[in-house]
């Protein structure tokens, strides 16, 4: 089972809660940012290309409780930059475990060997460790060689110590689907606890925009990556989030399910829009137009997103929203096979080469969106 047993009962008695109540908009994950300043420089991240006195800034522990406590959201994911290069990461951690909040925190693992000291193993606490598919790919997506073999390496320790592991994978195009499936072999190897999964997108700061994938690109991607599935992988998302991944369904954005806090605030209106800051998770509701985001809104910088932060709330939603939902749900858990023949064959189509190594620099090439 990838999340224990304790943790989707607390998930579920939670969203069952807000559905009693008539809450429409309610938070699911919290993504707290601590800081923005990381050691890596990935082509493809828009969160460190603030000035230096802006990556220099941390939250304290009492503005991330706060933030925590305001929001009420039963998960935490704590993204960064590197939240392991926080000083006060540990404090942060202990905090949130005190209260009993499900804690992802999402690392390149680069500092991950020499920094498990500082926390205990709890079943409040996962390590999420940031790996874009096999060695040469996630090198290349990272612009660091050698930071495949550090990760695996620090996941094993982490592992050996007791410490909840998963995966946390963005897909770009020209990803290869063989070897995406082999590097989910790899992983099960490990003996993780699950995989998280998402495409790529298109932060405006992000110096490389020539592979992020529009809609109709994502869906053949990821139909020839999870359909023909095998039994031992193990994947810590919704299944229908994976389904929607597959263009088997369709969900509105409901980016309220995972709101962001920083530095700056809370951001409006997800982790990967910013069109201003409220002070408080409240005014954050009450004041973003929300009718103004998703793909149904015509926003042209919501056109292609399909990533987990904006949709893997929407399908914990559907899940509890009607009967078929919940059915689909557990069908999908049990069933997870998915055969499909033309998938195989996609599986067998030419890839184009990966993309070389992008240092982090200023490109103002457009992105061109694929429609679905």
């Amino acid at each position: 089972m990838p999340v224990p047993v304790s943790q989707m009962l607390t998930v579920t008695s939670y969203v069952l809660r807000q559905k009693l109540a008539g809450r429409k908009q309610y938070p699911l994950v919290l993504m707290l940012e601590p800081l923005f300043r990381c050691n890596l420089a990935c082509a493809g991240c828009g969160k460190i290309q603030y000035p230096a006195h802006i990556l220099k800034k941390d939250l304290t522990p009492e503005e991330c409780f706060r933030a925590v406590d305001e929001c009420g959201a039963p998960m935490v994911s704590i993204p960064g930059g590197e939240p392991l290069m926080h000083p006060q990461i540990g404090g942060i951690v202990e905090g949130l475990v005190a209260r009993k909040k499900y804690i992802y925190l999402c690392t390149n693992a680069l500092l991950l060997k020499e920094k498990l000291h500082v926390f205990k193993p709890s079943k409040y606490l996962t390590f999420s460790v940031h790996l874009d598919g096999q060695r040469d790919e996630h090198d290349l997506a990272v612009c660091r060689e050698g930071g495949y073999d550090i990760a695996v390496d620090a996941i094993k320790e982490a592992l050996s110590r007791g410490f909840r592991v998963t995966t946390n994978t963005t897909l770009f195009d020209g990803a290869d689907p063989k070897s995406v499936r082999a590097f989910f072999d790899d992983m099960m190897e490990l003996g993780l606890e699950g995989m998280m999964l998402s495409p790529g997108y298109s932060y405006d700061k992000a110096p490389d925009q020539k592979h992020f994938m529009g809609r109709a690109r994502t869906r053949r991607m990821f139909r020839a990556i999870l359909s023909n599935r095998k039994k031992n992988w193990r994947f810590n998302l919704s299944p229908l989030f994976l389904e929607f991944l597959m263009g088997k369904r369709t969900y509105p954005c409901t980016p309220w399910g995972m709101p962001t806090y920083n530095i700056f605030g809370w951001q409006k209106p997800c982790y990967l829009l910013q069109d201003g800051y409220a002070e408080t998770f409240a005014e954050l509701l009450r004041t973003t137009e929300w009718s103004h985001y998703g793909t149904e809104s015509g926003n042209p910088a919501c056109a292609n997103c399909m990533v987990h932060s904006g949709y893997e709330a929407s399908a914990v939603n559907a899940t509890f929203s009607s009967l078929s939902g919940f059915l689909a749900t557990v069908k999908a858990t049990l069933l997870p096979s998915y055969r499909d023949q033309e998938a195989l064959r996609l599986l067998e189509e030419p890839q184009a080469p990966v993309h070389p190594l992008v240092q982090i620099a200023t490109t103002h090439e457009p992105l061109e969106e694929t429609r679905a």
